[in-house]
């Protein structure tokens, strides 16, 4: 199972929102420039974040945005399904596609394949934001050694 870009780019917004020292505010064109992705797709990602709750957006000239909430109450998997568009593994498991397998009545390897994704997402389940940023200082030392 591949993760979406929208989901990495989510991950990866939040992971340079706890790494930062304060809880100051940054903007899009930061993140953009600290991993060398696209400011459109940021912007979606941004939105969508705070739709959910989970980062705090302030407008205005010095505006910018914030973990809404501490890093230990972000959990991974919550996310993952907050940010991927379904778990389809293959096409029989979207109802929205036609099925154009014969086999799909009497398939065993759906089980299987519900199974692993379940097992998938019930580790994402067990860790926070928290969890992956550690040690902030170091994050910080990589994302930021450009301003440095």
């Amino acid at each position: 199972m591949k993760l979406t870009s929208y989901t990495d780019y989510s991950l990866r917004t939040l992971i340079y929102l706890a790494s930062l020292e304060t809880d100051r505010l940054c903007n899009i064109q930061e993140i953009s420039d600290a991993y060398g992705i696209s400011k459109n797709h940021l912007m979606k990602v941004v939105h969508h974040l705070g739709k959910l709750g989970i980062i705090e957006t302030v407008r205005g000239r010095n505006g910018g945005f914030r973990l809404a909430l501490p890093p230990g109450d972000i959990n991974i998997g919550k996310l993952v399904r907050q940010t991927e568009d379904g778990f389809y593994l293959v096409d029989c498991f979207n109802p929205d596609t036609p099925n154009a397998c014969v086999i799909t009545p009497v398939c065993g390897l759906s089980h299987i394949l519900r199974e692993a994704l379940q097992a998938y997402l019930h580790v994402l389940d067990k860790y926070t934001l928290a969890d992956i940023v550690k040690s902030p200082e170091v994050y910080r030392e990589l994302l930021f050694k450009e301003t440095q």
